[in-house]
């Protein structure tokens, strides 16, 4: 499974991909404009801290067909490999994904909001879906509605990778994760939430603690 950040936080990315293993990186167009950075400054940034092996993920910003492609095109542009133009499951979205993947560009079919939408974009090639989880939950069961896309694609035979999105705890990614979700994309704050448990550091604590009156030190060897 794919663990990846969906942020234009240089310094957060950075962090964490100090700690955990991360496979690359999500942006979408509010994500960008919350940052404060011109696009560019952005895009050029996550390009340069990037490995070859990681993912970089940019949405395009066009609606129209021809617009959706020249997007596209310079986005797979920015790097040799593992970089994804993300469009979304829109009519004319559907018709370049379609026309994209004709040309060998690399797409993550984005703003799915039912499995029917991101099953349409695996028929026509899309690399990875990326089902919007927590927003599914206004209409229904939105973890249920992301397992059934990974379930039909499974059934189907396609290639597309499932990349669940938009998730407002860490419950939902456990339960998909659970379910063998191929990828998931999480902000920072629920990455973090991930690691982090106060029965942990209370154990460390008390470990410590424990050591410190035995042996007057907090290391391993004198």
């Amino acid at each position: 499974m794919e663990l990846i950040i969906d942020t234009a936080d240089i310094e957060a990315i950075k962090k964490l991909d100090g700690i955990l293993s991360i496979a690359g990186v999500t942006t979408n167009p509010s994500i960008i404009t919350k940052s404060g950075k011109a696009p560019e400054q952005v895009i050029d940034e996550l390009v340069a801290y990037l490995k070859p092996e990681q993912k970089l993920f940019v949405q395009v910003v066009a609606r129209d067909f021809d617009g959706i492609m020249e997007e596209t095109r310079a986005i797979c542009a920015l790097r040799p490999a593992n970089t994804y133009a993300k469009i979304p499951v829109t009519r004319e979205g559907l018709r370049a994904i379609k026309a994209a993947k004709a040309e060998g560009l690399n797409v993550l079919a984005t703003s799915i909001y039912t499995p029917e939408q991101g099953f349409l974009a695996a028929l026509s090639g899309a690399d990875y879906l990326a089902p919007y989880c927590n927003r599914m939950c206004n209409y229904g069961d939105g973890v249920a509605r992301v397992i059934d896309l990974i379930r039909m694609v499974e059934t189907q035979g396609l290639s597309s990778k499932v990349i669940a999105a938009s998730f407002h705890n860490v419950e939902q990614v456990h339960q998909l994760i659970l379910a063998g979700v191929p990828a998931v994309t999480v902000p920072p704050a629920i990455a973090e939430a991930m690691m982090d448990h106060p029965g942990t550091d209370s154990a460390v604590d008390d470990f410590t603690a424990d050591w410190q009156k035995a042996y007057g030190r907090n290391t391993l060897f004198s």
